[in-house]
């Protein structure tokens, strides 16, 4: 029994590192927003230095055998999701160019919501639960998004980062659909994907100068391999053999992280509603992941 307790006790302490580690990455997008490196640039760089961490985890850790077949749905798969991870990192980073890094966690946060009620489309039944917590989380939308001093006007960027997590909750079913893919190597390839699509994308549309690149290096090291590498890792260690609903709350702390990451690497300050907003989708966020009594 103690052993048990000592195991679980890593594991959770895993899923808290994974959830500091994401939202601290906020403040590392905003910074580098600030210093004027560009989305696709930003998200290039980001992918290759997670490409370079997972491979090396992969061929450490990974004793899988590799058939034909099984590389086939593993490119497939990871093809697939790395599409909408492209889409949801680039919507993610051109929505915290007008919004502070604490305010996009909580927002960005809202795909936990999102992954349930989109499973409506693929015929998945959706508790009562679920529907309160998407109202409850509306709530909270409305207090981070609307400024209640400009005639109730919504800030564009809030909308893309609404947009973020809905692209980001199609991402996490379309991982669900290739579960019988190792995770390092599904996220390997998709990682690979979106290094690139946003390489050609940066290409074409974005220049990088040698003084932004020096002055976002460690920012962009630590997304690549902390946010991308590192975390993700923790994450999968998390969940080997634990209860998922434990794992998800404490995974959902992310979006705290981002608010405190914002105050205290920012010197960030939301508006006294913009502080209960977030208090609210927190709530919201963690009554999707209660569990469920089974009806006999």
């Amino acid at each position: 029994m103690g052993t048990l307790k000592i195991k679980n006790l890593k594991q959770n302490i895993f899923a808290v590192v994974a959830a500091m580690i994401w939202g601290f990455a906020f403040s590392s997008q905003s910074a580098c927003i600030a210093l004027g490196m560009k989305a696709f640039t930003f998200t290039a760089l980001r992918s290759w230095i997670a490409v370079i961490v997972l491979a090396i985890i992969a061929l450490i850790f990974v004793r899988k055998k590799l058939t034909k077949e099984y590389l086939k749905r593993a490119l497939f798969g990871g093809v697939c999701c790395g599409c909408f991870l492209f889409v949801a990192q680039v919507l993610q980073q051109f929505g915290l160019e007008g919004t502070d890094s604490g305010k996009g966690g909580f927002l960005t946060a809202l795909y936990i919501i999102m992954v349930p009620i989109l499973s409506i489309f693929l015929k998945k039944k959706t508790s009562k639960l679920i529907w309160i917590s998407a109202i409850i989380a509306v709530v909270g939308m409305f207090l981070l998004c609307v400024d209640v001093t400009q005639n109730f006007t919504v800030n564009v960027y809030d909308i893309i980062l609404v947009a973020c997590a809905i692209v980001f909750a199609g991402h996490i079913l379309c991982i669900d659909h290739f579960e019988d893919v190792n995770g390092i190597h599904l996220s390997l390839v998709q990682m690979s994907v979106v290094a690139v699509i946003c390489s050609v994308l940066a290409i074409i549309f974005e220049t990088l100068t040698l003084e932004c690149f020096k002055a976002c290096f460690w920012n962009i090291m630590y997304m690549g391999v902390f946010s991308s590498g590192i975390a993700y890792t923790l994450q999968v260690l998390a969940q080997k053999g634990s209860n998922p609903t434990v794992i998800s709350m404490l995974l959902c702390l992310e979006s705290v992280f981002a608010l405190l990451g914002g105050a205290i690497f920012l010197h960030e300050v939301l508006l006294p509603q913009e502080y209960i907003g977030c208090a609210i989708m927190l709530v919201a966020v963690v009554l999707a992941q209660l569990p469920q009594k089974e009806k006999k």
